[in-house]
């Protein structure tokens, strides 16, 4: 595998939504105090912590099983640096770093916290699969969230601020980002998966991950019009199941046990919103009952907003958003149905089963023990 130029530009938007997504959030929350809507202020600053804060644990396991690995003793200030939440701006730093002088210096200069001789583009790779990897936690540890957060406000006010305007827009940039980059790398890393190749394959992916999280993030939102409780217990509830059916199919992603278990709850979290194999088996079932559950409960969503008085919401918005909500989810399932009919690129391979320890070769990478697509 190649690390090349397109390779890099990635990392480099990586980093530019990455930031703007951090920047907006804080500029949105300090608005929100400004303003003295403490609940908002304090729930948009909450996300952006959590999701931090749980993105730097794991980040700094795997530098510190990658450091132990190469036999090398484990550099505090690494520590220091996660522990002041600049361990993502660090591995940018390296990923770019050693990126440009793959594709333009043609460089293969070693990196400076790893003694081990190994192969430029491998290594290039290998630093981009990692971000990409704590983007997607990130991104549906906090994006996802505070997405469904900023559609109740615009919703419940009727109008929205230009920071409230771009913490949206941001949010949705980052999730599709995030997701198609993560696609990318995940068949870029594996040496037993075809590469994502061309537009229309990372297109169709992009919309069926995309509309089907529209469907579901606004059908959360009406549901918080009920009831604020209702809605969080159903959201705890998928949690649980995601996180049940992380542990029965024995998740092997790190190191030590505290670790592997904050996986599977990240996992669950994961699942709360999008279908993910995270075993590498044949997805045809379980992906079958996982949306047909998702359109039955949206479905249930709007039957339920429906019987309710509509004085709890302004009625100009309740059609347009619920017709928003049923289209969304068509056109997710059929992007879906034609992304696995027709441009997955594992369609015309014997094997259908997207296998992480079965007998196909497989590269010495963090990522083939990570979610499947």
């Amino acid at each position: 595998m190649k690390y090349t130029k397109c390779n890099f530009m990635m990392s480099v938007l990586g980093i530019i939504i990455y930031v703007t997504d951090l920047v907006a959030d804080i500029v949105l929350s300090v608005r929100y105090f400004h303003d003295g809507q403490y609940v908002f202020g304090v729930l948009t600053l909450s996300f952006v912590l959590c999701g931090t804060l749980i993105v730097h644990c794991f980040s700094y396991s795997w530098l510190k099983a990658d450091l132990e690995k190469a036999g090398q003793e484990n550099e505090h200030y690494f520590l220091l640096l996660h522990c002041l939440q600049g361990g993502v701006f660090t591995r940018y730093w390296f990923a770019l770093r050693m990126g440009y002088h793959v594709v333009f210096k043609h460089s293969d200069r070693k990196s400076n916290f790893m003694e081990e001789r190994t192969d430029p583009h491998k290594e290039a790779i290998d630093m981009a699969t990692d971000l990409s990897m704590l983007r997607l936690f990130e991104t549906y540890l906090e994006g996802c969230p505070q997405l469904i957060l900023q559609l109740f406000a615009f919703l419940e006010r009727g109008q929205a601020n230009l920071s409230q305007c771009m913490v949206i827009f941001v949010s949705c940039c980052a999730i599709s980002w995030s997701t198609v980059d993560y696609q990318i790398a995940l068949r870029r890393s594996l040496p037993d998966k075809k590469p994502l190749g061309g537009l229309w394959p990372k297109v169709m992916y992009l919309f069926y991950k995309l509309f089907t999280l529209l469907s579901w993030m606004l059908s959360v939102v009406l549901l918080l019009f009920v009831d604020v409780r209702l809605a969080l217990l159903l959201l705890l509830f998928l949690w649980i199941i995601g996180f049940i059916w992380a542990v029965i199919n024995h998740t092997q992603f790190c190191n030590s046990v505290s670790m592997e278990f904050l996986y599977r709850i990240v996992v669950g979290f994961i699942l709360v919103f999008t279908f993910f194999n995270i075993k590498g088996q044949n997805t045809k079932c379980p992906m079958s009952c996982y949306y047909t559950l998702r359109a039955l409960g949206t479905l249930g969503i709007l039957t339920v907003f429906w019987i309710y008085p509509l004085s709890i919401f302004n009625s100009d918005y309740f059609i347009p958003i619920s017709a928003t909500i049923v289209l969304a989810l068509l056109l997710g399932i059929i992007f879906l149905g034609v992304y696995y009919g027709t441009f997955h690129p594992n369609r015309n391979v014997e094997t259908q089963c997207d296998e992480t320890d079965g007998k196909a070769p497989q590269r010495d990478c963090r990522i083939r023990y990570f979610l499947m697509d």
